[in-house]
């Protein structure tokens, strides 16, 4: 018995989607935070030339491995394995099981995180959290068991139920869900332009401080970041990938998703940095920065509640987006392993998993520290391992087979190399980075 999967109506329909598994927490806090701590515009020229690098060649392997294998996580690594003898395609397939896990146990906590934010949308809402001290508020169920379970379980869901026809289904709510969200940050940045002491913030973030890329730890970041922010985990872009149709060059789709993606990590920094600035707040200041000091700001200023509605329903969108990825690609590869279970029985199953774990870790000191394992020692062991995979293991024709399959331009030699002796050197001094110097990307 076959699994059969849908696919992409659309280029655009893919690359909304691509990017909506993209755009995340990451974007928000994450990459202002790391612009914040690390010379403004000069982490942004070292972000960007490793995210044309990541793109060109990490992002569109992944992406043409999983159309070539018609399938997720664990199918796509017993292919690239199988290419040297069909005895390693078994171990590539149980080694696929990592990358696989890191998506999942990343959900369980992402998940946590959107909770917090519906509960602040539903709180702007009615109004209370305008009046509210916003560090008490946090506090109040950030650090208490079992506070947001009603979000918690509309999240997961939800979420659950837009992955209920496979591609299509992603497809048509990210074609709602990221110009919403796009829209909605270009209105908060507009906004945030005409607050006391922004300009301090724009200088900030575009004019470089030069000296800092003298300091090996600010490319370090910017690697990070680059290598993160675009998904590229070993794992989740591959699902996306076996659902694009062989008409569709991988390298232009894999730009697309990572201008967009890059656009949003901007569009959010023009938001943070600025406010920060005219406040005289932290600007790396993590989660708190979202469920603090935004709110506090928001208390502030003319129309604030309409704005943190505002705020709040971008995040959802960009939440609900990227766990949809996570969700899906461990659906996906269940349903190659387990063709006899249905889709719904796959959800199910998620669903069990998700809050029969998720609900026991709401506290920050739990899901937290949760974030932090996963981060440090999953996701970058995962990551390096699909990269190895496709430049190191695969056979060199069969992947660049797959990367020419639409394209108006053969890729060869060069882009290979890039691959072999750019990508993945850089995952690999990632993962050394975060194993031994435990830190969290």
């Amino acid at each position: 018995m076959t699994h059969k999967h849908s696919k992409f109506g659309s280029k655009w329909g893919f690359i909304l989607a691509a990017v909506g598994s993209a755009v995340g927490m990451a974007n928000v806090w994450g990459f202002p935070a790391k612009l914040g701590s690390n010379g403004g515009g000069a982490f942004l020229v070292a972000y960007l030339i490793f995210i044309v690098l990541f793109s060109v060649v990490g992002l569109s392997a992944e992406y043409a491995i999983g159309r070539r294998a018609k399938t997720g996580t664990l199918g796509s690594y017993q292919l690239a394995w199988s290419t040297r003898t069909p005895s390693l395609g078994k171990a590539g397939g149980i080694l696929g099981w990592l990358p696989l896990a890191g998506s999942l146990c990343i959900a369980l906590g992402y998940a946590v995180i959107i909770a917090y934010v519906l509960k602040a949308f539903v709180q702007s809402m009615t109004g209370t959290l305008m009046t509210a001290d916003t560090t008490q508020w946090f506090q109040s169920f950030s650090f208490t068991e079992y506070s947001v379970i009603p979000f918690h379980i509309i999240v997961v869901v939800g979420t659950l139920l837009t992955l209920l026809l496979g591609a299509r289904s992603i497809e048509r709510s990210n074609k709602i869900i990221m110009p919403l969200f796009f829209l909605i940050f270009a209105v908060l940045a507009i906004r945030v332009a005409f607050l006391p002491g922004a300009a301090e913030g724009y200088r900030f973030l575009f004019q470089p401080d030069w000296s800092y890329l003298k300091d090996p730890m600010t490319w370090v970041w910017a690697m990070g970041q680059a290598f993160f922010s675009l998904s590229i985990t070993g794992s989740g872009m591959i699902v996306y990938g076996a659902y694009l149709s062989n008409k569709e060059d991988v390298v232009h789709v894999a730009v697309r998703t990572a201008l967009f993606d890059t656009i949003a990590a901007l569009v959010a920094a023009l938001v943070i940095i600025p406010a920060c600035f005219a406040y005289g707040l932290d600007v790396g200041a993590g989660p708190s920065l979202l469920f603090v000091t935004l709110p506090r700001i928001l208390q502030d200023i003319p129309f604030g509640r309409l704005f943190a509605i505002i705020l709040y329903a971008a995040m959802i969108f960009a939440g609900v987006s990227s766990l949809q990825n996570m969700f899906e690609a461990v659906a996906e590869s269940l349903l190659h392993k387990f063709p006899r279970l249905s889709r719904k029985m796959v959800l199910a199953l998620l669903c069990v998993i998700c809050l029969g774990i998720g609900l026991h870790m709401e506290p920050i000191y739990k899901w937290g520290p949760w974030m932090d394992i996963v981060s440090i020692y999953i996701i970058p062991l995962g990551a390096t391992l699909g990269a190895f995979s496709w430049f190191w293991i695969m056979k060199k024709e069969d992947l660049l087979d797959e990367v020419n399959k639409g394209s108006g331009r053969p890729h060869g030699r060069l882009w290979y190399a890039l691959g072999r002796f750019g990508y993945v050197p850089c995952a690999l001094l990632l993962c050394c980075i975060a194993l031994f110097l435990k830190i969290a990307f």
